[in-house]
């Protein structure tokens, strides 16, 4: 819900070097005096009624255009249990400055948290400069919230090298969600979340963490405390507040493997019944994701599937594989249907236009899940995994033949717990088949815990014969890094030691090179 702006003119001077900021520079303006932070115009309106604590989750910002971004919080004193806020409207000033301790205010104004969306605030904020850091913080009555930074996107002709982290998979309970420690080091330009931010597995006593509750969200107070939960978590919070982040769901955030209005266990879901756990769930996504006012979700309905640029050099296309999909197969024949859809007519067509018009040097495609082939049987035949592109081939093959006329297509996965890096095919029933594109699939923040690595090459190792496309797989948690320019996208695997553990040594695993028109990836 934006709020309304009271500009300010932006100075000439440039932002000074990002690197220094990292969440010190969070800390920093925290620890300042409240004279200091005092914010100004139409942050005057005060609310000394308010619980203390209202700024529990933190802040956050997402979907960078040249000229905007959008700023998120949500108040909830009381995080775990509904929010614990007043039922009824509250002011919320904000401002966005260019430098750490707002000396230099460019934009300001005060939008209302609302009860009616769990007391979130989400500003679309205009009228930035291209690829510019700038500094952002609210205000409720006479508390203040944790500083954050964002970054504009490049201006529309630029070419300026983006870095970009991919992350996914971050199941509480199996873990701290330490590589985003390591995130923040890295220092991304933005962070691409490709799915399953929470899950909705019911508590358990055997994890690194308890989730919260007693059993299943089904409602959306179930819903907010979960999401509230995981937004508590330090390294998470951290990462948020320092950079721009690009979201979008796969099945956690409802339920485990959903396609449609159709359940995982349709035989104890009735269709009302997870109708309406699917607008408690797109809702509650809403309130706690830094998305724009296009994704206030339409009862069970909700849209996420959009695309950003940066600049000349990229253009980002991010998928929703979960709404508008033909229930999962169970058999290869089933899986060959060209009837099945994974996007539906409307997203297939939007996707097939956004390439074809596409004025950018890499084309990357957000897809919750793994696109190219996994043969899970060892020797002759076929063994897939239907929830993935595996139980949809018509319409993959379809991509792919697209794939071999777009410019430098590459697409980012997440969903399998695992670093799956490989060839896109252009028929992967045919070995001699030409590769028309990359795929990086993206291991798991935290789900699946400390894995057993001598099990997964145990099981994994004998497939690889029988999938020649796969160039790089690895069981460890963590995320993958893009340094991209017009030249190449260079990756690196980043993985921490463990996550039973609330801190964790990181390291590069692997890097990883796709070339400007060469389609393919190639370990270096």
């Amino acid at each position: 819900m934006p709020g309304q702006a009271t500009e300010a003119q932006p100075s000439d001077r440039r932002p000074s070097d990002r690197r220094r900021f990292l969440a010190a520079g969070a800390a920093a303006v925290g620890a300042a005096t409240v004279g200091q932070l005092a914010l100004t115009g139409t942050a005057r309106a005060a609310d000394p009624a308010l619980p203390s604590g209202v700024f529990t989750l933190g802040v956050a910002s997402g979907d960078p255009l040249p000229d905007g971004v959008v700023l998120w919080t949500r108040l909830a004193p009381d995080p775990l249990n509904g929010g614990g806020m007043p039922d009824r409207a509250v002011d919320v000033a904000w401002q966005v400055a260019e430098d750490p301790r707002f000396r230099r205010i460019v934009r300001q104004g005060t939008a209302q948290a609302l009860p009616a969306l769990g007391h979130s605030v989400h500003v679309d904020v205009r009228g930035l400069r291209p690829h510019r850091e700038y500094w952002y913080r609210f205000r409720a009555a006479d508390q203040i919230s944790p500083a954050g930074r964002t970054r504009t996107a490049p201006s529309p002709h630029a070419a300026t090298p983006l870095r970009l982290a991919l992350a996914s998979c971050q199941n509480w309970q199996h873990g701290y969600f330490t590589p985003y420690a390591d995130m923040a080091e890295q220092d991304p330009d933005a962070v691409l979340f490709i799915g399953d931010y929470i899950y909705e597995s019911t508590p358990a006593a055997t994890g690194a963490r308890r989730h919260e509750g007693s059993g299943e969200p089904y409602s959306l107070v179930q819903y907010r405390n979960r999401y509230a939960q995981y937004h508590t978590d330090p390294d998470l919070a951290r990462m948020h507040a320092q950079a721009p982040w690009i979201v979008t769901f796969d099945d956690h955030e409802v339920d485990n493997d959903w396609a449609g209005e159709i359940p995982q266990d349709p035989d104890k879901q009735p269709h009302d019944a997870f109708v309406a756990r699917l607008t408690a769930a797109y809702q509650a996504y809403y309130e706690h994701m830094p998305v724009r006012a296009t994704a206030v979700p339409n009862g069970p309905h909700i849209k996420m599937y959009r695309s950003l640029d940066f600049g000349s050099l990229a253009r980002l296309q991010v998928l929703d594989t979960r709404q508008y999909r033909s229930d999962q197969v169970t058999t290869q024949e089933a899986a060959q249907n060209p009837l099945l859809t994974m996007l539906g007519a409307e997203q297939k067509q939007w996707l097939l236009d956004g390439l074809r018009r596409s004025p950018a040097r890499w084309n990357l495609i957000g897809s919750q899940i793994m696109m190219a082939e996994t043969d899970r049987l060892a020797g002759p035949g076929k063994l897939w995994f239907y929830d993935a592109w595996d139980g949809y081939q018509a319409e993959r093959n379809e991509l792919m033949a697209e794939f071999a006329q777009v410019r430098n297509p590459v697409v980012l996965s997440g969903d399998r717990h695992l670093t799956m890096i490989s060839d896109l095919k252009r028929d992967f029933a045919d070995p001699a088949s030409p590769v028309v594109g990359a795929e990086f699939v993206g291991t798991s923040i935290s789900s699946n815990g400390d894995q057993d690595q001598a099990a997964f090459h145990a099981e994994f190792d004998p497939l690889v014969p029988d999938n020649p496309h796969w160039k790089l797989l690895d069981a460890h948690r963590g995320y993958h890094l893009f340094d991209i320019d017009r030249g190449g996208i260079d990756a690196q695997v980043r993985i921490v030691d463990t996550v039973v553990q609330p801190q964790s040594a990181a390291r590069t695993l692997a890097r990883l090179r796709v070339e400007n028109g060469r389609p393919g990836v190639d370990l270096v």
